[in-house]
């Protein structure tokens, strides 16, 4: 069972050029919140964000303020006018909120992997029109992140979206949490009519980055984001060093650039379709060359299995993709995408190798 998902523009809350949410990572006193909310107003936020329950890795330390957090947000909401919003992971966390009328709940990336969990929370909110937005899960697998919305989907919800929050990583690189802008790309392709935002401060951990993810979000026509703002990070009682101050935060939407997916110029219709027909020439004979290439790999198979030869050849391998990588500094492509590209191409090669040519 789906429903159909109900537009940002339906769900009750202030839009401004894209939807907005931002606020502190932890709501920590009543006097952070109150000075937080006031130093938001007016600047398009769509909804103040602040989590009262706080998952975190380690006991002992800040966990929330917990349900007496939800008084501090409603007045916030009273005396400023802003919405509000956090995040939920228990059933009874979702009943508190909902007798405080919060006006948006999201799932966190710690319980958006997990079935049951999320299915109580679905269950929870069965009969509910709350907006609520998922987490992608921590790990970079897709499916469950679609497996939660579909569990909200057919709980009836239709004010659901998404957030693109990064996923974790064997090696640390330069972000929190790699963005892996691939799967949130695919899922928006199978769930175009679901909201995406982005949040980059937990995706980058360091509010030097923060600029760059986001405007890189608008530019792949994300529909909003979700940014921490406290009103003294240095004294934060969690991700100090993602947060942004009100006035840093003010600077950076600023300087942001929405885009869209079109233009009424004349002159960039013709021009793009005139470089789209390019492209189009160039990857018919890349597939061309690519069929190409599998031609010879499957003589290549032939020739290994006659002479009893493995078909996977790791030294080769290591040879090619060094090799691929130097070669693809000339023209500009980075070394992730040249061993990604090189690395589909090997596993076909090999599955042409051991089929032979008569099962490809």
């Amino acid at each position: 069972m789906t429903t159909d998902i109900i537009p940002l523009k339906g769900w009750g809350l202030p839009i401004g050029d894209f939807f907005l949410s931002a606020g502190p990572c932890s709501a920590e006193s009543e006097k952070q919140v109150m000075e937080t909310a006031s130093a938001l107003v007016g600047q398009n936020v769509s909804f103040m964000r602040a989590g009262l329950w706080k998952p975190r890795t380690h006991p002992g330390s800040f966990e929330g303020a917990g349900a007496e957090g939800l008084k501090w947000l409603q007045r916030a909401r009273e005396e400023t006018g802003l919405a509000i919003g956090t995040e939920v992971a228990t059933p009874e966390h979702i009943e508190a909120c909902l007798k405080h009328e919060v006006d948006i709940l999201w799932i966190g990336a710690r319980t958006t992997p997990n079935p049951f969990a999320v299915q109580e929370l679905a269950s929870a909110l069965k009969g509910n029109d709350i907006p609520v937005l998922i987490k992608n899960p921590i790990s970079p697998d897709i499916e469950l992140w679609v497996g939660a919305v579909e569990r909200m989907q057919n709980a009836g919800l239709k004010k659901i979206g998404v957030v693109h929050r990064g996923f974790s990583a064997a090696q640390k690189g330069l972000y929190r949490f790699a963005p892996n802008w691939k799967i949130p790309i695919e899922f928006k392709r199978r769930f175009p009519d679901i909201p995406m935002l982005s949040d980059p401060s937990h995706l980058c951990g360091n509010t030097n980055l923060i600029f760059s993810v986001a405007q890189e979000a608008l530019n792949l026509l994300y529909d909003g984001l979700m940014i921490e703002v406290h009103i003294n990070p240095s004294e934060a009682l969690s991700d100090a060093s993602q947060q942004l101050t009100p006035a840093e935060f003010k600077t950076l939407i600023n300087r942001l650039s929405v885009k869209t997916e079109f233009s009424n110029s004349e002159e960039f219709a013709s021009r793009i379709n005139e470089l789209r027909s390019q492209v189009d020439y160039t990857d018919e004979h890349l597939i061309k060359i690519l069929g190409r290439r599998m031609e010879i790999v499957r003589e290549i198979g032939a020739l290994k299995r006659s002479n009893k030869v493995s078909a996977l050849q790791p030294q080769r391998w290591h040879e090619i993709i060094a090799n691929r990588i130097n070669e693809g500094v000339e023209y500009h492509l980075s070394e992730d995408f040249i061993f990604q590209i090189f690395e589909s191409i090997h596993e076909e090669a090999i599955r042409h190798q051991i089929t032979g040519e008569e099962d490809v």
